[in-house]
């Protein structure tokens, strides 16, 4: 296959990295495997256009994807629909996308594995016009992602830090939101300090990512915590995957949802880790299968056990 990295030396660990010798290790694992490469080294503000020459490009099979969440999320933007096929690089802060998709977590690792890789289809989910493979959220996410995006760091472990000290101040000042969250078969009216519409159903016992990146459907998470202790208890839910236990999160599963915000403020959204003005209403909706991936060879395409299904598992308040 005819690879293309496109490197976003302002995002993710390529910030810090030696990203020349990191090229040259990768094209000779890529060349030795039969592969051929070409590189881009590209800034923040060079990044789209280098995606858009990348879906031109007809000798190009493969666009391999290196950044933060928002570069990855704008490549997969790029490559849906192209046919191309899209490489998730792990060098973001938590690389959730690559985790769903079995993906090593190393670099080296991860250009091992495409060497070697299958192609498989997943999902991308759509909100109001713009895909994200991973999760769009309000209230109390877009808060921790503004007052982090005001402090100072240069790495990953600094991100996760101020990602903390952030969580800490929002918990101290939680957000409170009245919504509508209308569903082909059911409508809710509540007021909560958070949710999430994740690209499939988050897994149980990890860090928030699908284990199964084609499983065809939305999860709707809405939180009804809004003491103090119960918001962190909820950062730590989120933090072990420990979704089902918890009786201060409503899970839905869906195809589509429709968001509406009351409030005279203006509100924000984050979009694969990326902060958004949140419209009054918001559409979302999953594409099944519309995105080509590369994964590992060895990479399992899981089936959920017999009822194991979460559908409208309630437990948040309603008004």
């Amino acid at each position: 296959m005819n690879f293309l990295m496109v490197l976003n030396k302002d995002g993710g660990t390529f910030r810090s990295l030696d990203v020349e010798d990191f090229i040259k290790r990768t094209r000779r694992t890529l060349e030795d495997a039969g592969h051929t490469v070409k590189s881009r080294i590209v800034t923040s503000k060079e990044l789209a256009l280098a995606l858009e020459e990348a879906e031109r490009d007809e000798s190009t099979d493969v666009v391999m994807a290196g950044g933060g969440d928002g570069t990855v999320s704008a490549a997969a933007t790029s490559v849906m629909g192209s046919g191309k096929v899209l490489a998730v690089l792990p060098a973001g802060t938590m690389n959730l996308f690559a985790r769903s998709l079995g993906i090593p977590l190393s670099l080296d690792g991860a250009i091992a594995a495409f060497a070697a890789g299958r192609i498989r289809n997943a999902d991308i989910a759509i909100a109001n016009g713009r895909p994200f493979v991973h999760q769009f959220s309000v209230g109390m996410h877009p808060r921790i992602v503004e007052m982090r995006s005001r402090m100072a760091f240069s790495s990953r472990l600094g991100k996760i830090g101020a990602s903390l000290r952030a969580a800490l101040d929002t918990i101290r000042n939680p957000v409170r939101l009245k919504v509508t969250i209308e569903m082909p078969h059911n409508e809710i009216v509540a007021r909560t300090a958070g949710i999430s519409i994740s690209n499939n159903l988050y897994g149980e016992g990890h860090l928030p990512y699908a284990d199964r990146p084609d499983g065809g459907v939305l999860g709707v998470y809405i939180t009804s915590a809004s003491r103090r202790h119960h918001l962190l208890l909820l950062c730590l839910t989120a933090a072990l995957g420990r979704w089902r236990a918890s009786d201060r999160v409503e899970i839905h599963e869906t195809e589509t949802v429709i968001l509406k915000i009351e409030s005279r403020r203006r509100q924000s959204c984050v979009i694969d880790g990326e902060l958004r003005p949140l419209e009054p209403e918001t559409k979302i909706r999953i594409l099944p299968g519309a995105l080509k991936v590369l994964v590992p060879d060895n990479d399992e395409e899981n089936t959920p056990p017999e009822g194991d299904g979460m559908a409208d598992i309630p437990s948040a308040r309603h008004e």
